[in-house]
């Protein structure tokens, strides 16, 4: 049976995804190692495949990034991959922003707004003092590309979401917080999750909306 470039991209996600994970369960290094790095520029492939908004693509190679410079321990790669992260979190408020209209959610904002601040002031204290300021800068964004999402729908949403919640199990490792069993495997779940969802939140409003989208220039088809 020929399946479409689109499905076939979105299935080598998912393999690359599950390949990921196993390999951080069974502590093989090299699987993650390898897999990791594939998982984000698969997904950008798709989303060019399916006509998909340039925003999109640039917030997943930014993403990709940082993917890559976080696999080293080393400082000065985990601030320069929270600020590939910071960039790709700028790409997609902009993207939503021309993508859907605004939507009155008060109480959202306020719940978003709460665990940001709950999140920087438990844990300002425990994170070393060099990354203190980035990384409240940087929870701020990703806060605000969180709450942007759900102007798309529960599917963006829920990604924003996770999203936050794989930031914050980063940021809880690095402030050197009890951790689940496991947390890498978290993380990375989480985080495959929620670019996923954000993909197809976007490709799906997109896809609902074509006038919009042509006007744009940015989304030719939407159809696998």
């Amino acid at each position: 049976m020929n399946r479409s470039p689109a499905r076939v991209l979105l299935a080598a996600f998912a393999a690359a995804t599950a390949v990921d994970l196993v390999s951080l369960v069974t502590g093989f290094d090299l699987g993650h190692t390898v897999a990791k790095p594939l998982l984000l520029p698969l997904l950008a492939a798709h989303v060019v495949v399916r006509g998909g908004p340039r925003l999109l693509v640039a917030a997943l190679l930014c993403g990709w990034g940082g993917d890559v410079l976080l696999l080293s321990d080393a400082d000065a790669a985990f601030l320069a991959g929270m600020a590939s992260f910071a960039a790709g979190h700028v790409c997609y408020l902009v993207l939503f922003r021309r993508t859907a209209p605004a939507r009155a959610g008060l109480p959202l904002a306020g719940a978003y707004a709460l665990a940001l601040t709950a999140l920087v002031v438990l844990l300002w204290p425990d994170l070393p003092a060099g990354l203190r300021v980035p990384v409240a800068g940087y929870s701020l964004l990703l806060t605000a590309m969180a709450y942007s999402a759900t102007r798309l729908g529960p599917v963006a949403g829920l990604g924003g979401a996770l999203f936050m919640v794989s930031d914050t199990l980063i940021a809880t490792g690095v402030a050197d917080w009890p951790q689940l069993p496991e947390p890498a495997f978290w993380i990375m779940l989480t985080y495959a999750a929620a670019q996923f969802l954000l993909v197809r939140g976007v490709l799906g409003t997109l896809g609902a909306r074509p006038a919009p989208a042509a006007a744009y220039g940015e989304m030719r088809s939407t159809t696998p």
